[in-house]
């Protein structure tokens, strides 16, 4: 038996809805394939008043300027002097120093210190404290010299990179040139901890702001990608947690404010629950250079010695990329010059 076919004509409000359907979809798809620029376009010129331009010969490359830390007396503590020291300094010296000044006492060569008995290290420890007429309980450290670690040139090249990246995902260009300076700067090492890249992400941290570690593939390794997930983490977990933990004492901030990125750092570091242990300890009346030197002598949690150190490290390391910049360039020029 044969089947007629009935070739039916289609209404043509149906087939205006469906043209509008196909047209939706196509404007649709043409956004998606910008969203990434949407999500982390650049601001207008947010950090152009920071930002500098450092030529020497034919090479020239833009980070930020260390200024503020001279205009607002970040120079002159005793912390970020130590620290200067310590990065310049070779491993087979080292610096005794009072724990929560980091004041230095004596300078000496490590093998010179250690050719001492435990007894005579006690004796000399107790000694120091009763010069500079300290508590029996204050802590007396021997800091070795970190300057086979600290590779300032070798990363310098890596900075723009840095402070590029971080403006086209809109997030403030100072936190990549600060954790770049300061986190396995140049070399590609791996902590103990597992933290790896040149923004040293955890590996659980990376996957969960976008990027694949495997067995197979590690994107940590790749500079773009590191900085991807290290820029998403800044803005994304980073500063709405500072925020939250600012807010939660009523303490007034403002975000391109020196100390509220250092506060920012802690929290990269040490993460927002150590965080806010030690800020709950310390119960500040106010934020500011205060808040961040009050944090570099507490302890609660885990936010221990080197979480205490990990802004210290960020103000020394900025101090000695200005004076290095200073010292080898050509010429310095304002990203952004007032009329």
């Amino acid at each position: 038996m044969l089947t007629e076919k009935r070739n039916k004509r289609t209404p043509k409000h149906v087939i205006f809805i469906v043209q509008l359907q196909y047209q939706f979809m196509r404007y649709l798809l043409f956004l998606l394939s910008f969203t990434p620029f949407l999500a982390f376009s650049q601001p207008s010129n947010s950090w152009d008043e920071e930002k500098i331009e450092v030529k020497k010969g034919m090479t020239q490359n833009t980070i930020l300027s260390a200024s503020v830390l001279y205009s607002e007396g970040w120079a002159d503590l005793a912390q970020p002097k130590f620290w200067k020291q310590i990065m310049q300094l070779s491993p087979d010296s080292c610096l005794i120093n009072v724990a929560a000044t980091r004041n230095i006492v004596a300078r000496m060569s490590l093998r010179d210190w250690n050719a001492q008995s435990d007894d005579e290290k006690g004796a000399y420890r107790d000694s120091i404290r009763t010069m500079l007429s300290l508590d029996e309980e204050a802590r007396i450290f021997v800091t070795t010299g970190k300057n086979d670690f600290y590779k300032f040139q070798v990363v310098y090249p890596d900075l723009q990179l840095g402070v590029e990246a971080f403006e086209r995902y809109n997030v403030d260009p100072w936190y990549a040139q600060a954790i770049l300076l300061i986190e396995s700067p140049g070399q590609l090492k791996k902590s103990r901890s597992g933290a790896y890249g040149p923004f040293q992400l955890m590996p659980r941290v990376a996957r969960a702001q976008g990027l694949t570690v495997n067995r197979y593939k590690d994107e940590r390794s790749d500079f773009d990608r590191s900085a991807y997930g290290a820029s998403r983490l800044i803005s994304r977990v980073c500063i709405p947690e500072a925020k939250r933990i600012l807010n939660a004492h009523n303490l007034e901030f403002n975000e391109n404010d020196l100390w509220f990125r250092l506060f920012v750092l802690h929290v990269y570091h040490a993460g927002s629950m150590n965080v806010a242990a030690v800020v709950n300890k310390i119960n500040p009346e106010k934020g500011g250079q205060s808040l961040i030197q009050a944090m570099w002598v507490n302890s609660a949690a885990q936010f221990g010695n080197n979480s205490q150190n990990y802004t210290q490290l960020a103000l020394a390391s900025q101090l000695i990329l200005d004076e290095m910049v200073h010292a080898e360039c050509d010429y310095i020029l304002r990203c952004s010059v007032e009329d």
